[in-house]
């Protein structure tokens, strides 16, 4: 038997909601799970780039230290088994290390196709939770999960509480992506493990005003919530050219925000589809100054999580 689930790319934080608001965007991994025939073949991992880009995959483990087998695994102790023989094939769009949730993508598609192999045994409460205690933080793996905007909490009991929000369409995203990698471990052992008072009920007020603005569609009000002090100031330097990207699209017509893609080093720009020209022209040559090249993605929220194909 062989199952194959698709899984959308996110993007997680949004400004002021570290580790916790997300969304999903319409780029995909499909990953393909099967058990072999021949015993003592083990776990073979294959990862086909569908994009043919230049990300570098050839780190990526492909043995019982692959993510998506931890995964896997977690889900057969919790039923009481072992995995065995399996194949596991990825075919990915998305960008691997530039803050688009990659790593959430594939564990998410391997649980749910696991748990179909497996004749679902576990709901999606169980597998959120798995998925999380791998990712460490929920903000990616909710969206990956059902789609849309959602913020999400990992519980001291180890289940993860979310909701959807809403978004009005009129919003529109442009996803700058740079040429390099930035290794979520590394941008995340830049953050302090102490902040100011202020800084945490700043972040407090802005993700308040995020959930009211989206729910009003109040875009004045998206503009100052769309800020942050707790992760975003630490990161710049990690990402060249990131002030003056965000400086200088403060003053661009039709900007609504300007955020650091989950832990970089992609760029999210939210706008209310005017002024793209003027978007790309500013990000590309803040980032040519530094000589990275960048590619642009005009793309809309995409409402359905992982399905099963």
């Amino acid at each position: 038997m062989k199952v194959s689930v698709k899984t959308p790319a996110t993007i997680a934080n949004l400004g002021p909601g570290f580790d916790s608001f997300g969304l999903a965007l319409p780029l995909y991994n499909i990953i393909s799970l099967e058990e072999t025939v021949l015993p003592g073949s083990g776990i073979e991992v294959n990862i086909i780039n569908e994009k043919n880009n230049d990300d570098n995959i050839i780190d990526i483990p492909t043995d019982k230290n692959n993510i998506i087998y931890k995964a896997i695994e977690l889900l057969y102790n919790f039923i009481g088994q072992v995995p065995n023989e399996l194949k596991i094939t990825v075919r990915t769009q998305i960008p691997v290390s530039r803050g688009l949730g990659s790593s959430a993508s594939v564990i998410v598609g391997g649980l749910i196709a696991a748990n179909e192999l497996l004749g679902r045994p576990a709901d999606e409460k169980i597998l959120m939770s798995i998925a999380t205690e791998i990712e460490g933080h929920p903000d990616n793996i909710a969206p990956a999960f059902v789609g849309g905007v959602t913020m999400s909490s990992w519980e001291e009991d180890g289940s993860i509480v979310y909701r959807k929000l809403p978004w009005d369409d009129g919003w529109k995203l442009m996803v700058c992506v740079p040429d390099y990698e930035l290794n979520t471990e590394i941008s995340r052992s830049v953050l302090p493990k102490e902040v100011p008072m202020s800084s945490a009920v700043y972040n407090l007020k802005r993700s308040a005003m995020f959930v009211d603005a989206l729910y009003n569609k109040d875009e004045e009000l998206l503009k100052l919530a769309l800020k942050d002090k707790l992760h975003q100031p630490y990161r710049e330097k990690l990402v060249p050219g990131l002030a003056d990207i965000m400086n200088n699209l403060k003053h661009t017509n039709g900007v609504i925000g300007t955020v650091l893609c989950g832990a970089g080093p992609s760029v999210l720009v939210i706008y209310n589809g005017i002024g793209a020209s003027e978007i790309k022209e500013i990000v590309a040559s803040s980032w040519n100054y530094f000589n990275v090249k960048s590619n642009f993605l005009n793309l809309p929220i995409e409402k359905e999580g992982a399905c099963i194909l």
